[in-house]
């Protein structure tokens, strides 16, 4: 039998069950390494979010702020005015004729390390928070997990976005970065967040360099002591430019390459830029592991 996810959202809601999810980038900013500027109005945000649902996602990541190497800070009355049109707008059209108390279709996530933003966005009809900062950057934003209990991305990050890339080091990355979740999952339980509303994310390249990149993805299932889903974010990112020579945007095969090995080896949950390539691979990924029953092996035969 194939392998099924659920993932505890805002409200005591559950996403899924399901082989995968898909998570679609919706970034409300004038300077995304992407697409930057693409849809920073509102109203462009929103139609490329009922895109990304029409195309197959389950959660749709809004962020307005971006986090690529060198960003430049954002505070927090400019994030919301970035974020909130998009949020109320896109949970207006997943809520729209569904009864109150039905399982979601798809869920909105808010791309944010202020408690301030968080909450204003859970309330505008968000259910998750993805954090690059494990609540290290704002302390606040424990309480509002905490509060609020959402569905929660406990991500890695050595350091903020403006200095992570300088000169990043560790003992052993994979080792390092183990030890840091077990460290913030207590934090977080602690201020009241049920562990199953948490999925983590060993933040592909913050704060490390390609090697550390290549060290976490070769070696995900050690990620698996945990015992909670993995989520990852590799679209499009310089590691393939740095890898192939590749440009922005050139590198959409590598990424469903990677994302195809990242689902053989326990990915469930991906963020992606492409969400129909995406959904298309993970669903022949998942078509190629369904197993039947081999033959049995013949008995051996009697001795008597």
């Amino acid at each position: 039998m194939q392998e099924r996810i659920f993932w505890n959202v805002t409200g005591g809601r559950v996403l899924g069950p399901a082989p995968f999810f898909v998570v679609g980038i919706v970034n409300a900013t004038p300077d995304s390494f992407y697409d930057g500027g693409r849809h920073d109005a509102p109203e462009a945000a929103v139609a490329h979010g009922r895109r990304l649902l029409a195309e197959g996602a389950a959660v749709l990541d809004v962020g307005g702020e971006s986090t690529r190497p060198g960003a430049e800070a954002v505070c927090a009355e400019r994030e919301m005015d970035r974020v909130l049109p998009v949020v109320r707008g896109l949970a207006g059209h997943i809520g729209h004729g569904q009864p109150p108390d039905a399982a979601p279709r798809a869920v909105i996530s808010v791309d944010t390390f202020k408690a301030r933003v968080a909450a204003a966005a859970l309330d505008a009809g968000a259910a998750v928070v993805n954090d690059i900062s494990a609540c290290r950057f704002d302390p606040g934003l424990l309480d509002v997990v905490g509060q609020y209990k959402p569905g929660y991305v406990l991500m890695h990050s050595l350091g903020r976005p403006g200095t992570m890339q300088r000169d990043p080091r560790y003992a052993d990355v994979v080792h390092d970065i183990v030890a840091f979740f077990e460290e913030r999952l207590r934090a977080l339980t602690g201020a009241g967040l049920p562990e199953e509303n948490i999925v983590i994310d060993p933040g592909i390249g913050f704060g490390k360099t390609l090697e550390h990149n290549l060290d976490i993805l070769r070696n995900i299932e050690a990620f698996g002591v945990l015992g909670l889903p993995l989520y990852v974010g590799l679209s499009n990112k310089s590691m393939f430019q740095q890898l192939l020579g590749l440009p922005v945007a050139g590198r959409g095969g590598a990424t469903q390459a990677a994302v195809a090995v990242l689902a053989s080896r326990g990915v469930r949950i991906h963020r992606v830029h492409d969400v129909a390539a995406t959904v298309q691979t993970l669903t022949v990924a998942e078509a190629l592991r369904a197993r039947r029953p081999g033959p049995k092996a013949p008995e051996a035969p009697s001795r008597d």
